[in-house]
């Protein structure tokens, strides 16, 4: 069964021109390049051989010739940026299609600058098949990828063998098919890169100093000898101060219009006035005024160093300088 597959594949190769020299050189590969080949079912074999032949010949031993069938492409193991040139559909005989998540393949495993080419048969007609689109549904397919500078090649009038063949493999009948060969290039940058811009920008013209006249400038102008010139009226910078300018402002001019107001005097918030720092400064002589004094200097001692009038009689001894509160009933007996 294989050895008939593979005599029928051989007798249909023939009925396919092969590519010729001038298409490959079309395609633009040189030596040292990594070129990948994406075929189908509908890829005559020899046809396939053939071409694989002659890009091992144009890529040399330092080049790379990978072959892939585009139902396992998406499951590849194919880094980004692998290939500079993918062809694709452009074995003679064959009638691939490219879906969306194809053509999204494509454009991740090229390098940047990289350049894809495909043959696909196309409907001449408008036609809502669902299945073969036209040429320009096919370029903008290649667009929406990722691609740039997206053209058509050539288009020319399918062969009644690969009529036949796109009627076997893809079950689709039409008067208006052709094939078309379009390419597009990847853009010279990977996704998720960044680049510094260069803007253009034109440099304004500085405006024309005014002139002056000389007279004006001469008057103006104050040079060292100037200084020593009897002539030259000096004025001493103290005398433009009189002697009003001279005094020390009120500090209650300065305070806001809110600040002290009422009956009870009461600095207002983030008073900056300097009557918060007045009514701390006059709580803190009135607490020590309230507090009674001793007289003999021993009241933190006892009772038994303390005398007759001391008003904390009765009351435990204390550290010097411990605070000791008094009721009014002790403070009005001493």
């Amino acid at each position: 069964m294989l050895l008939f597959l593979l005599t029928f594949d051989s007798l249909l190769a023939d009925n396919f021109r092969s590519i010729s020299t001038t298409e490959m050189a079309e395609f633009g590969i040189s030596a040292g390049q990594a070129v990948a080949v994406v075929w189908d079912k509908s890829s005559p074999v020899e046809a396939l051989k053939e071409l694989v032949d002659k890009l091992h010949v144009l890529t040399g031993s330092e080049g790379q010739v990978s072959v892939e069938n585009v139902n396992q492409l998406l499951q590849s193991a194919h880094k980004e940026s692998s290939f500079d040139v993918i062809l694709s559909g452009v074995v003679p005989g064959s009638s691939m299609l490219h879906s969306a998540e194809v053509l999204a393949e494509m454009a991740r495993i090229l390098r940047p600058g990289g350049c894809l080419f495909l043959k696909e048969p196309v409907e001449t007609a408008v036609v809502n098949n669902g299945k073969v689109r036209t040429a320009s549904k096919l370029c903008s397919a290649l667009t929406l990828s990722g691609l740039v500078e997206v053209k058509e090649l050539q288009r020319e009038s399918l062969s009644p063998e690969e009529t036949q063949c796109v009627q076997e493999h893809l079950g689709y009948t039409s008067d208006g098919l052709l094939s078309v060969q379009i390419t597009g290039k990847k853009p010279d940058f990977e996704v998720g890169s960044s680049s510094q811009l260069r803007l253009s920008s034109t440099k304004k013209p500085s405006p024309a100093k005014p002139a002056v006249d000389p007279a004006v400038a001469k008057l103006w102008t104050l040079s060292a000898n100037d200084m020593d010139d009897e002539s030259t009226d000096l004025i001493d910078s103290d005398e433009l101060l009189d002697a009003e300018d001279l005094k020390k402002p009120d500090p209650a001019s300065l305070r806001a219009a809110s600040c002290g107001e009422g009956k009870k005097r009461k600095a207002c918030k983030n008073c900056t006035c300097g009557l918060a720092e007045e009514l701390e400064k006059e709580k803190s002589v009135q607490q020590k005024s309230s507090q009674p004094k001793s007289a003999c200097g021993n009241c933190y001692l006892g009772d038994a160093f303390r005398c007759a009038s001391c008003p904390y009689l009765g009351m435990p001894a204390f550290k010097p300088g411990e605070k000791v509160l008094l009721s009014a009933s002790n403070l009005h007996d001493a």
